[in-house]
């Protein structure tokens, strides 16, 4: 079995994680489904765990990066913004460059992990 490497960059805003990868695939998901609640089905979480992450989000942001409709008759949903966009598309970008930049490292650590 090849090991798995995966890297956690967290940026904190005091003690809250405002930009991770929990909340980076959040937003993926939610781009993708155009719902908090559809991202959080993905996730297995409740809708009050996944609004719970994006509000911490968006207030630790200069502006926020999930813009919200309400739902009822015609239905919510739930978009990326500008913001949540460069988050996630910086966000992938630095793992793809770390990844690069530390290849051979990872490859001699990964030789020492039992197949």
């Amino acid at each position: 079995m090849k090991p798995k490497v995966q890297f956690r960059l967290r940026v904190y805003r005091d003690s809250t994680i405002a930009i991770g990868p929990g909340k980076v695939a959040l937003l993926e998901a939610i781009a993708a489904t155009g719902s908090i609640s559809g991202a959080a089905r993905e996730f297995g979480m409740s809708y009050r765990r996944a609004w719970v992450l994006v509000d911490e989000m968006n207030r630790a942001l200069t502006s926020p990066a999930v813009d919200t409709a309400t739902g009822g008759a015609h239905g919510g949903g739930a978009t990326l913004t500008e913001v949540g966009q460069a988050i996630v598309t910086r966000y992938r970008a630095i793992e793809a460059k770390a990844a690069e930049a530390a290849a051979k490292d990872i490859a001699a650590l990964s030789r020492l992990i039992r197949d």
